[in-house]
């Protein structure tokens, strides 16, 4: 048995590096995937190297920066796949600022 079988996981920035590495192996181990990255041709890519290894996967282009893109990103994997088992926040930028002074408006969860 693998150890995500019927585990649906949302993985940001997953259309490169980390993000699309941890998706392969996820995929491996038997999670539905859901790629979300603000570049549409990555995610696509990341999608197609999922199904190439016999995995399911969904792209949604996501700004998670965006309180909106949030929900959406919720309500299409809700929609697809019924479910949310594991979230890896793995996109984001570098700020040098204590957290305690950070805001949403300084774009901490942006990919950008």
């Amino acid at each position: 048995m693998m150890r995500l079988e019927n585990k649906v996981a949302i993985i940001t920035g997953g259309g490169t590096g980390i993000g699309k590495e941890t998706a392969l192996l996820f995929a491996r181990e038997g999670a539905k995937i859901v790629i979300t990255d603000i570049n549409q041709e990555s995610g696509d890519q990341a999608v197609k190297d999922i199904q190439a290894i016999g995995g399911e996967a969904l792209f949604i282009r996501h700004d998670v920066s965006n309180e909106e893109d949030w929900k959406r990103v919720a309500k299409e994997t809700i929609d697809t796949f019924d479910k949310v088992d594991v979230l890896f926040n793995n996109a984001g930028i570098y700020i040098i600022k204590p957290v305690a002074e950070i805001e949403l408006e300084d774009g901490i969860f942006s990919c950008q």
